[in-house]
């Protein structure tokens, strides 16, 4: 086994950065932390990790200082906590004048494949002049294990589908500076690539494949996490009616989801489950990163609890794969991506019930202090559509008064009447903004 993770070492020293796209991903900037590098399946954790060695060598970083060490190896089924050590002995057998005198970074990638990981991880950065990136599948990494296991002492970088800026940086399109200077046929060009990516989403190898082949695809990272990441690692007694909540969830985007309203569906059907159990469903869902939900904006605790929440898949590309009305998932999935995209940018966000009952689709408080009330609305076709839009955004606005008001839609073209507090942002330019 040493003799395998030293030549493991060898190979990865000597390995340089494949191509890839340049991600987004927001590192944390706190000296002495760990980095959990954490996100759904097949996001792509494992070309960030190569992304970070790539920054760092254009940094002029020496590429023994960086190393990249996957443990998704059938080789290393046997690897136990205690022989972990084995790794940083071997790396520096291999590198002696580096140790306890230059800084050196490990990327451990899939490194939950081994029990007992945290300890090793925890000695040495205690011992060793070691930056620590940690990365591993959803199923044994989850960002509560990770601030549990590292007690405090690891930072989280979320790493999401492609972003709509990662999408077209992937087809060699993004936009070079700003937007507000574009003419409009590279602004129309921007709409169409939205509206694709609104339908295809932004995991990366569905990209640019058939729909049937996306669906399958799109399928089985939704089985496997429901499997994997669920089933088998939380002990689910009843998983027809996890499946059950599957479905609801990814192919309702945006929609009210009530655990109370679900829980009867399922004894309609005939299927017994207990209102906790599925309250620990939904969590369990939320922990894999397939559902994103967001609750009520109140004061109380009380009422954020007891109101449905809205829910929203982990990326655009499952809704058209789990809603079977037929009906258009373009208002839903622009809704999606600008929930997920508000998850990027450290948003806290809410949605809004007012006194008169009407709906404002997220209450935002920005990292930096500000707040915002967004409407998202893919079509605007008709004065009555812009009105309704509008009055809910007002009404929201005497509620929460220092929020500024914010219409996202698919067109940039102006829309008549609009209050003039209201700010229209076209999505794509939205999408587009630096964080």
């Amino acid at each position: 086994m040493r003799e395998l993770l030293r030549q493991k070492i060898v190979d990865s020293l000597a390995a340089m950065p494949p191509e890839m796209t340049l991600r987004d991903v927001r590192v944390p900037a706190v000296r002495g932390k760990a980095v959990a590098v954490i996100g759904p399946r097949r996001a792509g954790k494992t070309t960030f990790l190569w992304q970070v060695v790539a920054q760092r060598l254009a940094g002029k970083t020496p590429r023994e200082q960086l190393l990249y060490f996957n443990f998704e190896d059938e080789r290393l089924a046997g690897l136990t906590a205690e022989q972990l050590h084995w790794i940083v002995e071997e790396y520096y057998r291999l590198q002696p004048g580096l140790r306890d005198q230059q800084r050196v970074v490990f990327l451990l990638d899939e490194i939950q494949s081994v029990s007992g990981w945290e300890k090793f991880a925890r000695r040495v950065q205690d011992s060793e002049r070691v930056e620590l990136y940690l990365s591993g599948s959803s199923a044994r990494l989850l960002s509560r294990e990770v601030a549990t296991s590292m007690r405090g002492r690891a930072m989280e970088a979320l790493v999401l589908p492609f972003s709509f800026r990662e999408f077209l940086r992937h087809r060699g399109v993004e936009p070079v500076g700003g937007t507000s200077r574009l003419g409009k046929a590279r602004r129309s060009e921007l709409d169409a690539q939205l509206r694709r990516y609104l339908s295809e989403g932004g995991f990366p190898e569905a990209q640019g494949i058939e729909r049937r082949d996306r669906f399958e695809l799109l399928r089985g990272y939704i089985d496997t996490a429901m499997l994997r990441d669920v089933i088998e690692r939380h002990g689910v007694t009843h998983p027809v009616a996890l499946r059950w909540l599957v479905r609801q969830l990814l192919g309702n985007a945006g929609g009210l989801f009530s655990i109370h309203r679900f829980y009867g569906d399922l004894r309609a059907q005939g299927i017994p489950v207990a209102k906790d159990t599925l309250h620990q469903y939904l969590s369990f869902l939320e922990d894999a990163f397939m559902v994103h939900t967001i609750p009520i904006a109140a004061g109380s605790e009380r009422r954020r609890r007891v109101n449905p929440r809205k829910s929203y898949p982990i990326d655009t590309g499952l809704i058209a794969v789990f809603d079977r009305t037929g009906r258009s998932n373009l208002g839903h999935a622009l809704e999606t991506t600008v929930a997920l995209e508000l998850e990027r940018r450290g948003a806290e966000t809410a949605y809004v019930r007012t006194a008169d009952d009407l709906e404002v689709d997220f209450l935002v408080h920005l990292p930096g202090g500000e707040q915002q009330l967004i409407q998202v609305s893919a079509e605007l076709d008709s004065a009555e559509t812009v009105a309704r839009e509008t009055r809910a955004l007002l009404a929201a606005a005497e509620e929460h008064p220092q929020a500024s008001l914010h219409l996202i839609t698919l067109t940039s073209d102006p829309i008549p009447s609009l209050p003039a507090q209201v700010a229209h942002h076209s999505a794509a330019t939205w999408l587009l903004e630096p964080p």
